[in-house]
């Protein structure tokens, strides 16, 4: 495939031969930790079929990593030492990583996991200096030069010392030096935090990544994203690690879980805020919580391989098949005629540069007047896209003039709808 790059407007991806790329990514972060081939080959292939472009995986994985041997019996390292891989266990996630890009997907390769870096809370250990951090970027840019992926850095730590800025510069210019600059570099931070807040400023950031996290039911993604998107300079954004289908809220199982909902609420909200496409997350998924196996992760319910058809897994498609027939976004919060509300009743609006069309989200159901005066064209088509079907119901055309009001056609927790305004003329 043609590389990826970001788009002259700076708030989207696009292949170099021009194709815009919308994100629609997993989070599979012990993938080449906990499958062996087999196993990760069926995962590609449904995910694939689901309609996921990318997939976020993690070389040197957060549950002892760099100890506990991967699904052949191997570690990454001999001694844990990242200048003396084990080739083994790079093999075998040379393998995953092209099945990956055989079957389409783009990987999200994190080179490691922040406790091997800053080891505030996990198994560590801490094994990464300025110097062999750029010595392991080095390498792994050489390895996987060919590899269509983009590299996230970080993972999940705080940055709380110069040390820490010092690594992650030092691995962001190895894996330059080492693919030549022929891939993307975003970072992922700690929940409910900004990548930007970190290293917004570096030459080596191409995009920013928040983590809205698992926290609340409503939570304000579309708040952060709105933040990303008024720094200067321009880059693009994206919500890489909103709630998990099936993790439970508050990370207490007592407070309920997370399902289909509110991980469409986190999708639509982002893409609605101007994000370059969207991660989904599934708390099944990203250990591959296996019962005959020691649970990497806590609280685990239902095993990976059944994880793989929960119902928000399948509506992420939707999304992506509108956003593909509407490419290049950008917020604009003045098409809402009143409150945009907060919490299940935020809505939030969305347009194209030229003002041609126009998606609103809205959450609830509520009905909402729409300032479609700020769009282009004498009429315009109006529709209501269903985000857990993709099917569409037309309302005909309708002029453009004043603030009609859009009733959904049903209301409440779990009936949330996209308002699709399209010129005609």
């Amino acid at each position: 495939m043609p590389a990826l790059r970001v788009a002259a407007d700076q708030r989207h991806l696009e292949r170099t031969d021009g194709t815009p790329f919308f994100w629609l990514a997993d989070t599979a972060w012990e993938l080449f930790h906990a499958l062996d081939r087999e196993e990760a080959g069926h995962y590609l292939r449904t995910r694939a079929e689901q309609g996921f472009n990318v997939i976020q995986a993690v070389a040197l994985a957060e549950f002892d990593g760099l100890r506990r041997p991967n699904a052949n019996g191997q570690v990454p390292f001999d001694g844990c030492d990242p200048l003396r891989p084990v080739e083994a266990y790079w093999a075998h996630v040379d393998a995953i990583v092209a099945q990956a890009n055989a079957l389409g997907l783009v990987i999200g390769f994190l080179p490691t996991w922040g406790d091997k870096w800053h080891a505030k809370w996990g198994n560590g250990p801490e094994i990464f200096t300025p110097e062999n951090a750029r010595a392991y970027g080095a390498w792994l840019g050489r390895r996987y030069r060919e590899a269509d992926l983009v590299w996230i850095l970080g993972g999940d730590r705080p940055f709380e010392a110069p040390r820490h800025f010092a690594i992650n510069d030092a691995m962001a210019a190895g894996v330059r030096e080492g693919d030549g600059g022929s891939h993307l570099i975003t970072l992922h931070p700690c929940g409910g935090q900004h990548s930007a807040d970190h290293v917004h400023d570096r030459a080596w950031l191409d995009f920013n990544m928040v983590q809205s996290g698992h926290a609340e039911l409503y939570t304000a993604n579309w708040a952060m994203l709105a933040k990303d998107w008024a720094r200067q300079p321009a880059k693009p954004i994206l919500d890489g690690e909103p709630c998990y289908e099936d993790h439970p809220v508050r990370r207490r199982t007592e407070q309920g879980w997370f399902d289909e909902r509110e991980v469409r609420r986190a999708c639509w909200w982002a893409l609605c805020s101007g994000a370059l496409g969207h991660t989904y997350g599934c708390h099944g998924i990203w250990g591959f919580y296996d019962p005959a196996r020691r649970p990497r992760n806590a609280d685990p319910r239902t095993p990976w391989q059944p994880s793989l058809h929960l119902p928000g897994a399948n509506q992420m498609r939707h999304a992506r098949a509108l956003f593909a027939a509407h490419p290049g976004q950008q917020p604009d919060q003045q098409l809402i005629a009143g409150e945009a509300g907060i919490g299940l009743d935020h809505v939030q609006a969305c347009r194209s540069p030229d003002r041609r069309w126009a998606v609103l989200y809205i959450a609830s159901g509520r009905p909402v007047a729409v300032a479609v005066e700020r769009l282009a064209g004498t009429r315009l088509r109006a529709a209501w896209y269903d985000p857990r079907t993709g099917a569409s119901q037309t309302l005909g055309s309708i002029a453009r003039q004043g603030f009609p009001l859009f009733t959904p056609p049903s209301q409440g927790d779990g009936c949330d709808w996209a308002l699709v305004l399209d010129a005609e003329d």
